[in-house]
This record gives C-alpha cells, structure tokens and sequence, in this order.
C-alpha cells in the first residue's frame, strides 16, 4: 500500500497509525463534559490562558443578601466574613437556609466600616448592618466581635450545620427579634465559635493533604465562577422563553471573566495574582464541582422561586459529575493554600487541570 503513495502521503499516514487514539469518557448515568476542546486540553496536559478576576461577593449571613466589593482578604476559611454568622431555629438551634425560606434572601448586609484601608481590623468600629427589604427597622452588630463583647451579648452553644454540630455564639431578642418576626417563626442569629470546623468530603484531610477549617458555609470555603458559563447558560435560557439570570443567583465568592464556558470543570489548582512582582500571590486547591440544589431558582430581589428554571436547564446538560449525577453543576469549589489581599482586576492563572473531580460526600 505504501508502495501506492507519495513518500509525503506515507509519512503522515505512519504518523496517524502512531498517534494514540483519544476516547472521549462517557458518565454511566450522565451526558458526556460539555465542553470537548477543555477535555482535549486537560488530555494534552496544556494549561488554560489567563483570566482576570471581575467581581469579589462575601454573603456575611447563610442564605442572606451578601456584598460586592473590590477587594477584601483571602483567609484560609473564605473571604473575609463569608459566612461567619448564620440563622438557626430557636428551639432546634439547627441552621435554616434559602432552600426551606426563600424569604431570607430579603434580609440584606451591609459594611459600614470606619477605616475603609482596613477593613479587616478588630474591634467594635467596623459595623454589620442587617436591614430587610420592604421593612423597617436595622440591626446592628460589630463585624469583628471582640470576645469580651461576645462574653457580653452571646451565648456559646452547639449548633448543627448539614450533619455537622459545632460551636457557635448565639445573640439575643435584641438582634434576633425583628428577624423573627419577618419570618414568622422563633430564630437565632450565630456567629461562628472557636472551635474548628474541619472540612469534609472532598476537602477531608485524608483527600486535602492538610487539615482545613471553615465557617458555615455548605461545605468548602471559596466558590469560584465564571462569567463565561453564565453567559452560555443565559444563552440556553433565552432559547427556551426563559427570562436571563444573574450570577447573584449561585453565590460565587469569586468571579472571573473566563474566554470559553465551562473550562472550570477541569481546574485543579489556580493563582491570583497582582500585576507587580511584590504584590501578593494566592494559590487555591480546586477541590470539586458545586452540584446544585434549587436555590438558584430563587430570585434574590423578589424571593419568588421559580418552578423550572433554571434548574431544567441545567439539569439537561449540567449533570456532568458521576459522584452525584442527580444534580447539576455550575462553579468550583475550592480550598486556599496561602492568605493574602485580593482585589478585582488581579490576574487568574489556572496552574493545573484534572479530569478526575469526583463529588464525594462528607465521610
């Protein structure tokens, strides 16, 4: 047969006998990743170009109305006041979420901090201000309570987050009246307690290599999102007579300007850095894909859920995890390495890829 063709023909001919055959995995029981160029990347070994980062959102409250800011610090539970407080049920003192009460993503935060260069100092001048849309009346409480202040106005108790008891300070009716009174049932506001609570399933220490702590969030402490997928997942919802949504509605922490959606299923481990050699450099361990309930359905300015969408959608292309191929995913979770400031504009290196992100649950 060689013998037939031109000496250029054969060679390339036994270039492509040589070349390894590239099969494309296929999930037992979900779609194929969405996306086929990132898998052929993530084969090849070949790092993702460069983003930026362009929104930064701390939710100081579980389930409640979070903050856009331009720059805050990266600690190694989350950004700077994510999720430090939480409601609870007053009798249960179990953790209530957007998922029971749609109603609390109507309770909004605020900042209101004396020295805008540093806002993570302690003391009582920096100022958490909880108000609720369409009522009267603000709460507020240090954003940074001293323990003596603490001492003073909480109570230490154990509280349950998912399957996970930990410590937290309980406030008083002072704080939690007005709260309670909007959601018509008897709740608690807590701020997280001292002791640690260590990360589970994905971010267990035996997965990790490291023992890591969070406040109250579900499960890791930083989502990462890009403005790519929601901008094809927005896409996909107008084609269907659905009306386009926000990226509020998955309450990323992170956000980043991303060139191709959905190349964030393959992230393993990323930078952020500044554009000047001494400004600091933060490396995150991607640990997971966020499998979503139907919070997102959830409009954040209304609470009125939405009985579809956009759930539907996503559930027809999303369900790209074979650890939990019963819910859709969209962002990555993740886990820092290191602390430092972060700002938007800063630059966004993905370092390594995998396609071995698996859900395991919290064990």
């Amino acid at each position: 047969m060689l013998d037939s063709i031109s000496p250029v023909s054969a060679v390339i001919l036994l270039l492509l006998l040589a070349a390894p055959v590239l099969i494309i995995p296929r999930f037992s029981s979900g779609p194929a990743l969405s996306n086929t160029s990132s898998l052929l990347r993530r084969l090849r070994g070949s790092r993702q170009p460069p983003s930026e980062v362009v929104s930064l959102r701390v939710y100081p409250i579980k389930s409640c109305r979070g903050i856009e800011l331009t720059k805050t610090k990266l600690r190694m539970h989350g950004l700077d006041l994510d999720r430090r407080w939480m409601f609870v049920d007053a009798k249960t003192n179990e953790f209530l979420t957007i998922r029971q009460i749609p109603q609390m993503t109507l309770i909004n935060t605020a900042l209101d901090t004396a020295d805008e260069t540093s806002p993570d100092a302690d003391g009582d001048t920096d100022t958490l201000v909880l108000s609720i849309t369409g009522v009267q009346g603000t709460v507020r409480i240090p954003a940074y309570p001293s323990p003596s202040w603490l001492a003073a106005h909480t109570t230490l108790a154990q509280v349950k987050i998912w399957d996970t008891v930990t410590d937290g300070h309980v406030y008083g009716a002072a704080v939690n009246d007005l709260f309670s009174s909007f959601l018509a049932r008897d709740v608690c506001l807590v701020y997280k307690g001292p002791t640690p609570r260590v990360l589970q399933g994905n971010g267990d220490p035996r997965l990790l290599g490291r023992t890591q702590s969070t406040n109250f969030p579900d499960v890791h402490p930083v989502l990462i999102a890009s403005e790519a997928s929601i901008a094809e997942l927005n896409g996909r919802l107008q084609e269907s007579g659905a009306d386009p949504i926000t990226i509020e509605r998955f309450r990323p922490n992170i956000i980043i300007r991303g060139s191709t959606p959905w190349t964030e299923d393959s992230w393993k481990l990323v930078r952020i850095s500044g554009a000047s050699s001494s400004s600091s450099s933060l490396v995150i361990d991607v640990v997971a894909r966020c499998a979503r309930c139907q919070v997102p359905n959830v409009n954040p300015d209304t609470a009125d859920k939405h009985k579809t969408q956009p759930w539907n959608t996503l559930m027809k292309y999303r369900r790209i995890d074979e650890g939990i191929t019963y819910k859709p995913c969209f962002g990555m979770l993740s886990a820092p390495r290191n602390e430092g400031a972060i700002e938007v504009g800063m630059k966004f290196e993905v370092l390594e890829e995998t396609r071995n992100h698996r859900y395991v649950k919290g064990f």
